[in-house]
């Protein structure tokens, strides 16, 4: 998803008060004048993405409203990883909200992905998890694997057939018995951004210490082959993601190469059912989507 910087809206008194506590929290001394903060604005619908351009002098970073585990994540992982993700820089309450600071990256997302994209995404995603691989210390910090579980046993609770259930089922004993690492829980092709040499993982709302294959796997199952996809990325470059994911990192962990694509394709399937089980459980889903998400779960399982 591409965003461009709209104008700063809203109380004339409360943004006042918010650049002060930007100023404060980043010990700038300088007038309210003297920084820019405008709004990054989804190119798709012009929707308020609820982060903002921070700019000083030559300085930029982002302001972002934190959601969910962020804070808590970037302030007790992010911050010691020394690539892969924005650097941390602050983070603050205003208004009973939490807000983070971080670097600004300029880039382009993975959502027309490239072999050259992909290859310094999943370079990004090694370099955090091998800091973190079977790390116990952060286990209950952000979304844990506990807190995972219970909603990927949920999800097979609303898949309405016996051969996916069986099979998600395997998922669900498999997913127990794997090693952990830092992981991106919602790493979709927009939250990756491409720089001229490196990439960075962007929006770490869900993550925690979970079983290896969770980003790397939905980082490639919901693109399409069709260059007109929201998310593209070929056939080749999906091989060859798990090919290189695997030869440059899990391999070193004495993984052998059949255990590991049984996690991978198990970890598929589970991304797959994603939209079967919205399809299902609430009747306002999007029933196409589900419906072409079960073809797939089913050829993957026939495959």
């Amino acid at each position: 998803m591409q965003y461009s910087c709209g104008n700063w809206t809203g109380n004339q008194a409360q943004k006042i008060l918010m650049i002060d506590k930007i100023l404060k929290t980043l010990d700038i001394n300088a007038t309210i004048k003297e920084i820019s903060v405008k709004p990054f604005v989804s190119s798709e619908d012009g929707s308020d993405y609820n982060t903002w351009l921070l700019s000083y002098k030559d300085k930029r970073y982002v302001l972002k409203k934190a959601k969910n585990f962020e804070t808590e994540i970037y302030a007790n992982l992010l911050k010691n990883v020394s690539e892969g993700a924005p650097k941390y820089v602050a983070d603050f309450s205003f208004d009973n909200e939490q807000y983070l600071i971080i670097e600004y990256i300029d880039g382009t997302d993975l959502c027309k992905c490239t072999r050259d994209s992909l290859i310094k995404a999943i370079d990004a995603l090694i370099a955090i998890q091998e800091q973190y691989w079977n790390d116990t210390a952060h286990q209950n910090v952000g979304f844990s694997f506990d807190k995972s579980l219970k909603g990927r046993i949920k999800r097979g609770e609303y898949l309405g057939d016996t051969e996916l259930e069986a099979a998600y089922s395997e998922f669900i004993s498999l997913y127990s018995t794997l090693p952990r690492t830092l992981c991106h829980d919602d790493l979709l092709p927009f939250n990756v951004i491409v720089g001229k040499e490196k990439a960075y993982l962007i929006d770490w709302e869900y993550a925690g210490i979970l079983p290896y294959p969770t980003s790397i796997s939905r980082l490639i199952a919901h693109a399409e082959e069709g260059e007109e996809a929201f998310f593209y990325m070929s056939d080749e470059d999906k091989a060859f993601a798990i090919d290189y994911y695997y030869k440059s990192f899990i391999k070193g962990k004495r993984i052998s190469y059949n255990d590991y694509i049984k996690a991978i394709d198990s970890f598929l399937l589970y991304e797959y059912c994603e939209w079967i089980m919205l399809g299902n459980r609430y009747e306002n889903s999007d029933k196409e989507r589900a419906r072409i998400y079960f073809e797939k779960a089913k050829a993957h399982l026939n495959k």
